[in-house]
């Protein structure tokens, strides 16, 4: 068996996974499909299967928060000797077993258990004893969407050849994550780190402590509404003009859309400063760009809009920022997330990094129809539970662009969600005409916000004092996960020499002592330990998760 520290890719992924309660982590989870050609027998696809795991170090992996790997508590991979991968089989015939949507709603949602189980499951759905299609769940530790590109290319050139009797001759594997690891662990790496982090830290600086300050309503939303809302619109029109304004300006058309979305959050927020976190390939930032593994992190954009610019020069400052942005996202994302800690603690409250963008090419996708739709999507309950205020997505469909946007109550009501979506497109719409030049204030009447109401941002309502033995708790908590002689309750979790990919740890140990309450976004803040014992409560005797097995829930695993 094969140890190495995470990588720097996988921890932003690490701390989002045990951010969530396991009812919850399938949100994390990736699926992927292809078809397997006539011909293909299931002993062959089951072999290749095995052999893809055989192959690939990342598919045999597990995660463990008990490392001391180099004095770091840090978290740790290790890989495990190759053995037959275990394939779900199911059919597409009635024969009184699950169907195939079942097995792999199943299969998709229950939790990996990460220190115990390969981040891959993998099924057949077979039509008369034959396999027809291959379903593979991955944690997403293991993968981003270049590895998932590799992998299905590697499948894919496998069953054809195999079809044809002509076996594919696949290219040795240069590269593996524990090369990565050893990289980033050396001093080169360490310089990079350093520059990156120093623009973390006076990016960090600069922005509001929390954006949504003046729409910020109370933290538990009135009885019968959701924690969190998720709407889409998809509009054809989109297209096509954020590609000539593009092209006009020069920019990639994600930029003009991630404009779009800096001018509304401008608009709604009254912030001069509007930063958001995107996502980072991180590729092209070491000597290992073939490693199949987790490699993106988020990386921190900030726009200055305070001089009320026009949206050709907001198109000029949002392609710089990412650009900048993009230049300083190769970091192990847990420093980042302890160095924004540290600067909460100097300015005295919670600096809110939490609004995220994404933006996905996805041309093979197709809307089908002519006008504008939006719709609502149920209630995101388990993004909810990652604690962040905003999530944009935007995919560029075939003949369409899709804007989905998830926000977290306190800070968005349905009207505001509603109305961000259309001003998005609306301004996009409108600067369609070369002669358009909006500023920031003029688009507010394309997305007519309510005013803002000082009193709404009182803050959050004095906690009440922890018991002595909560407190304990915490402290000794700390203490445990780190070998710390010593914890003070008044610091911080991080000012007391915390790590914040020890949370989890920190968080079972508190399990083992009786104690629930606290989530890892909370202790990875700036309040005092003391402070947040007061959110622990005794756990219920007997209260103990347990994961399904396939067996147990009546899938016929082999």
């Amino acid at each position: 068996m094969k140890s190495a520290s995470l990588c720097w890719g996988q921890r932003y992924m690490w701390l989002r996974i045990h951010q969530l309660p396991p009812a919850h982590q399938h949100e994390t989870h990736v699926v992927m499909r292809f078809e397997v050609p006539a011909g293909i027998t299931v002993a062959q696809g089951r072999a290749l299967l095995t052999q893809l795991a055989r192959r690939h170090e990342i598919l045999r992996t597990t995660y463990h928060f008990d490392g001391h790997l180099d004095g770091d508590h840090a978290g740790e991979q290790r890989v495990e000797p190759p053995r037959p991968l275990a394939v779900v089989e199911v059919t597409t015939e009635r024969d009184g077993t699950a169907g195939p949507a079942e097995v792999v709603e199943e299969l998709s949602r229950r939790p990996f258990d990460l220190a115990g189980e390969w981040p891959v499951r993998a099924c057949l759905i077979t039509t008369g004893g034959a396999p027809r299609q291959c379903v593979l769940v991955f944690n997403h530790l293991a993968v981003d969407a270049w590895t998932l590109g590799e992998l299905k290319r590697e499948l894919q050139a496998q069953v054809t050849g195999l079809a044809a009797r002509r076996p594919a001759a696949l290219p040795p594997v240069r590269h593996r994550p524990s090369d990565l690891a050893r990289h980033e662990a050396s001093a080169d790496a360490a310089i990079a780190a350093a520059r990156a982090m120093a623009y973390w830290q006076e990016q960090a600086a600069r922005l509001p402590l929390d954006p949504f300050a003046r729409r910020r309503g109370p933290a538990e939303p009135r009885a019968g509404s959701p924690a969190a809302r998720h709407a889409t619109l998809i509009s054809p029109a989109l297209l096509e003009a954020a590609r000539r304004v593009a092209a006009r300006h020069r920019v990639w058309p994600s930029t003009v859309h991630m404009a779009a979305y800096t001018a509304m959050a401008a608009l709604y927020t009254g912030q001069g400063a509007v930063g958001y976190l995107a996502f980072g390939g991180n590729r092209g930032s070491h000597p290992y760009p073939d490693v199949l593994t987790c490699m993106f992190s988020p990386m921190l954009v900030s726009v200055d809009c305070a001089d009320d610019p026009a949206f050709g020069e907001l198109l000029r400052r949002v392609s710089e920022g990412f650009e900048r942005a993009e230049a300083h996202s190769y970091l192990p994302y847990d420093k980042v997330v302890e160095t924004v800690s540290r600067e909460g603690s100097r300015r005295g409250g919670e600096v809110r990094l939490g609004s995220e963008v994404n933006f996905i090419k996805q041309r093979g996708k197709r809307y089908g129809g002519r006008r504008t739709a939006f719709t609502w999507n149920p209630a995101p309950e388990s993004w909810a539970r990652c604690e962040l205020d905003t999530y944009l997505r935007v995919d560029e469909w075939g003949d369409a662009v899709s804007l989905s946007l998830h926000a977290a109550s306190p800070v968005m009501d349905a009207g505001a969600v509603e109305l961000f979506l259309r001003g998005m497109e609306a301004l996009v719409l409108a600067h369609d005409d070369p002669a358009a030049g909006l500023r920031i204030s003029e688009a507010a009447r394309l997305a007519p916000f309510p005013p803002m109401d000082p009193s709404v941002a009182s803050g959050p309502p004095a906690a009440p004092a922890a018991s002595e033995a909560a407190v304990r708790a915490l402290v000794e908590a700390v203490r445990a996960a780190h070998d710390l002689p010593h914890v003070d309750p008044s610091d911080s979790y991080v000012l007391a020499g915390g790590q914040a990919l020890r949370i989890p740890r920190v968080l079972a140990e508190l399990r083992g002592r009786g104690w629930d309450g606290l989530t890892l976004h909370q202790l990875a803040g700036p309040a005092p330990l003391a402070a947040l014992a007061s959110r622990l409560s005794p756990r219920p005797e007997g209260a103990v998760h347990q994961i399904a097995s396939p067996k147990q829930q009546g899938v016929n695993a082999s």
